[in-house]
C-alpha cells in the first residue's frame, strides 16, 4: 500500500486532517465581511450565480464551451428570476453569435446591463461588434470559454486564440484560472468596466474550467448588491430624447481621428478602475487579484509566465522544484492581459536569469513570438531604454517561448520540469510540449505532485451512460455534504456520445493546483469493460488500490476469469482490490423513463463510493443525514426531470451500495492466470 495512505471499507484512502494552512486560511477568513458562500460548482457556474444577480439581461448564442454558462442564464429567466434590484431578467437568443453582440450593443446604449456567454469562431463572428461597443463606451461584460479555432481540423476545447483575435478590439481582459476566479473575475470586470466606461472579457479555459467542478466561495448577494450597485445609478441610456447626443454617425477626415484619439481618456482609467476594484474585492472577501500574480517570483532564477488553468499546475511544479530539487524557478501568472500590465510583469522578472513565456495558441507566421511573448519582448525594449513610462533598467534575461495545451492538450507537471530544465541549459528559443515533435522537448520524469491525503479516481465510459454527471454528483457530495475539496472534470470530443470518454475525480483536504489528467489514481472505474482490452485503463493505478467494473456477471470467479492476463498479473503485484456490480441491469430494473435506462447506469457508481471510501463514515454524519446529502445532489442534477427521476436515481445509489461485491483474494491469488 502507499505511503501515506489508509485501507478503509476496502480501498485506499490517504490520511485526512484538519490542520493544513488552507484549513487555518478558511478560519482566518472569516475576519473579512464576504468570506463567499462555500459550495461546489463549476466555472461556469460561479459566472452564471454572479450575472443573473446583477445583469438585466443577457443577448447570447451560446457555443460550445460557453453553452453552460447560457444555459444557467436562461433557466433563470425560465424560472422567473429577479436580479438584486428585482428586475424581471431578459434573454435574447437571436440567430448568430454577430447578433447576439448587436443585441448587446443596443442593451447597453439604452443604459441597461447586459452580458454574454461565446468563445471560439462566435467570439470572432462577433468581432466587427466589439469594436462598436467599445467605441461608444458600453461597460458591456462578456464571459468567455476560451477555445481553439477551427484551422485544420475542428476542436471545441481550451485555447487562446479566439482571445488573442480580439485583443485590439479596446475591451479589457482578465483570466481566471480556476472555477474560484472566474466568478469572482466577472463581478471585479463588471464594476471596472462600469468605472471606466470600457467594455471587459472575463475569461476562462474552455471545459477545464467551465466544465470542472471544484470547490468555490460565491460572492454573497448582499456584497455584489454593495459592489456593484443598482444599474440605474451606474449607466447612461445614450437613447435617451430628453438628453440627445450623436452615436455611431459617419466621420470623415476631418473628425474620425480626433474622436479615436479622445478614447485615450477613458483608456487612461481602465488601470486604476482595476486597481481600485481589485483593493476593495481584497478588503471585503480575503481573496487578493492583481494584474500579476507571482509565486516564488522574489529570488527566482527561472521562471515561467502564462495565462489560464495550467498555471496553476505550474504552482505545484514550482514548489516541487524548489523543495525536492533545489532549483530557484518560480511562475508568475498573468491575470490581466488588457490593459497590459508592462510595468508589473517587469518589475516581476528583470532581475531573474531567464524566464519562459507558455501560451496555449501558435502563430507561426509572427518570428518575434506568440501574442504574450510579443507583449513581454515589447515591454523589456521599454525598459532597456527607460522610456513609455518604465524604470530604465540594465539587462534583460534570456526569452524562452512555448506552445502548450492547445486544444485541452494536457500540461503536466513533467512538462513544466522540461521548461525549466531547456532555460537552465539555455537550449530551444522557441519549443512546444505535450506532444511528439521535433520542436518538443522530452519529458525525463513526470512524478506525483498530489497534496498528501488526496484520493484520485480515474473512469473509463461511454458517451451517454451518465458517468460524467455521476462524476460531479459526486463531487458535489464529497464537496458539500463531507466538506471536502474536490477537481472533477470530464475528458471527450465534440462527438462525445457513444465514444469513449474519461473523467476525473480528485477529493483533498486543500485546494487542488493540479490541472492535468490523472496519471496516479487510487480507484479505477471501468464503466465500459472494454477498455481491459483495447488499451491500459489501469495505468498509474497505485499500489493498494481498487477497480469497479460492471458486470453482468453474479460469481466473482466468472468476473475475474474474464479480466486479461497481464491485467490480472498487475492486480497481484499492485495488491489491487476488484468489486464489481452490474450496473447496467440496475439502471434497467429501476428506471421509470425508457430513455433513462442508459443514463442512469452511470449514478449506481455513487452507491460504491459512498461504499468503498471513508468519507461518510468519517463525517460523523448517520447514513439518513449522508442521504439527504446525496439526495440534495442528485436534485440539483436532476430535479428538473420530476421527483421521480430523482427518486429513481436514489435508487440506483442504494443499489449500488448494497449489491457492490468484492473479488475475494483467494480467487486472485489462485492459479497462474
Amino acid at each position: 500500500m502507499a505511503e501515506g495512505m489508509v485501507a478503509e471499507g476496502g480501498t485506499a484512502v490517504r490520511d485526512v486532517r484538519d490542520d493544513t494552512p488552507d484549513a487555518l486560511a478558511r478560519r482566518e477568513e472569516r475576519k473579512f465581511q464576504y468570506p463567499g458562500i462555500p459550495t461546489t460548482c463549476d466555472g461556469s457556474e460561479t459566472v452564471v450565480h454572479v450575472e443573473i444577480n446583477v445583469t438585466q439581461a443577457s443577448g447570447a448564442f451560446p457555443i460550445t464551451s460557453s453553452t453552460n454558462m447560457g444555459g444557467g442564464y436562461n433557466a433563470a429567466v425560465m424560472n422567473g428570476y429577479k436580479n438584486l434590484w428585482g428586475d424581471t431578467l431578459v434573454f435574447v437568443e437571436p440567430e448568430s453569435e454577430h447578433s447576439a453582440a448587436t443585441f448587446c450593443e443596443g442593451f447597453a446604449a439604452s443604459g441597461g446591463r447586459v452580458t454574454n456567454f461565446t468563445s471560439g469562431q462566435g467570439l470572432v463572428l462577433m468581432k466587427e461588434v466589439l469594436y462598436t461597443i467599445s467605441g461608444k463606451r458600453l461597460p458591456v461584460v462578456m464571459n468567455i470559454g476560451a477555445r481553439a479555432l477551427t484551422s485544420q481540423g475542428l476542436n471545441v476545447h481550451a485555447g487562446h486564440d479566439d482571445m488573442m483575435s480580439v485583443a485590439d478590439v479596446g475591451w479589457g481582459m482578465l483570466f481566471g484560472r480556476n472555477a474560484q476566479e472566474s466568478g469572482d473575475l466577472c463581478l471585479i470586470a463588471r464594476r471596472a468596466a462600469e468605472a471606466s466606461n470600457t467594455p471587459f472579457f472575463a475569461v476562462q479555459d474552455g471545459f477545464l474550467t467551465t466544465h470542472t467542478v471544484e470547490k468555490v466561495r460565491l460572492p454573497e448577494l448582499e456584497f455584489m448588491k454593495e459592489f456593484i450597485g443598482k444599474p440605474e445609478d451606474k449607466l447612461y441610456n445614450l437613447m435617451d430624447p430628453a438628453n440627445p447626443m450623436m452615436s455611431g454617425v459617419v466621420q470623415n477626415q476631418d473628425s474620425y481621428m480626433k474622436g479615436k484619439i479622445a478614447q485615450r481618456w477613458y483608456y487612461d482609467r481602465v488601470g486604476p478602475a482595476l486597481e481600485e476594484a481589485f483593493q476593495l474585492f481584497y478588503e471585503k472577501t480575503g481573496r487578493k487579484y492583481d494584474f500579476v500574480l507571482p509565486h516564488r517570483c522574489e529570488d527566482a532564477e527561472f521562471i515561467i509566465v502564462g495565462m489560464g488553468c495550467y498555471m496553476e499546475t505550474c504552482q505545484a511544479a514550482v514548489d516541487y522544484m524548489r523543495e525536492k530539487k533545489g532549483i530557484p524557478v518560480g511562475c508568475l501568472n498573468i491575470c490581466c492581459f488588457r490593459p497590459f500590465p508592462s510595468r508589473q510583469i517587469v518589475d516581476a522578472l528583470k532581475n531573474c536569469t531567464a524566464f519562459t513565456v507558455l501560451e496555449r495558441m501558435d502563430d507561426p507566421l509572427s518570428t518575434t513570438g506568440n501574442h504574450l511573448a510579443r507583449e513581454i519582448k515589447a515591454a523589456f525594449c521599454d525598459a532597456i531604454t527607460g522610456q513609455n513610462g518604465l524604470e530604465k533598467i540594465d539587462k534583460v534575461p534570456r526569452i524562452y517561448q512555448g506552445a502548450a495545451g492547445l486544444g485541452s492538450r494536457d500540461v503536466r507537471p513533467g512538462d513544466l520540469f522540461a521548461v525549466v530544465d531547456n532555460m537552465i541549459e539555455d537550449r530551444q528559443d522557441f519549443f512546444c510540449v505535450g506532444i511528439d515533435h521535433a520542436l518538443a522537448l522530452k519529458v525525463k520524469e513526470d512524478p506525483d505532485l498530489r497534496e498528501p491525503g488526496s484520493f484520485s479516481m480515474r473512469g473509463h465510459s461511454v458517451g451517454g451512460f451518465g458517468s460524467v454527471t455521476t462524476n460531479k454528483v459526486i463531487a458535489t457530495i464529497a464537496g458539500d455534504v463531507f466538506g471536502m475539496d474536490v477537481q472533477a472534470y470530464p475528458k471527450y470530443g465534440s462527438e462525445k456520445k457513444g465514444l469513449p470518454t474519461t473523467y476525473y475525480l480528485t477529493i483533498a483536504n486543500k485546494h487542488i493546483y493540479l490541472h492535468s489528467e490523472l496519471e496516479f489514481v487510487d480507484l479505477v472505474v471501468l464503466n465500459d469493460t472494454t477498455a481491459l482490452f483495447s488499451g491500459n485503463p489501469l495505468d498509474g493505478l497505485l499500489e493498494g488500490g481498487a477497480i469497479v467494473m460492471q458486470s453482468s456477471f453474479n460469481s466473482s470467479k466468472d468476473v475475474w476469469e474474464r479480466i486479461p492476463a497481464h491485467h490480472k498479473r498487475f492486480i497481484r503485484e499492485k495488491k489491487i482490490r476488484v468489486y464489481f456490480a452490474d450496473m447496467v441491469q440496475i439502471a434497467r430494473d429501476v428506471a421509470s423513463v425508457a430513455d433513462l435506462q442508459m443514463r442512469m447506469q452511470g449514478i449506481v457508481l455513487l452507491g460504491g463510493f459512498l461504499k468503498l471510501t471513508p468519507y461518510g463514515r468519517n463525517s460523523g454524519m448517520t447514513d439518513d443525514q449522508v442521504y439527504a446529502g446525496v439526495e440534495k445532489a442528485l436534485r440539483k442534477y436532476f430535479g428538473k426531470r420530476g421527483d421521480r427521476v430523482v427518486q429513481d436515481n436514489m435508487t440506483c445509489v442504494k443499489r449500488g451500495y448494497q449489491e457492490m461485491q468484492e473479488v475475494p483474494q483467494e480467487i486472485i491469488h489462485s492459479g497462474s492466470n
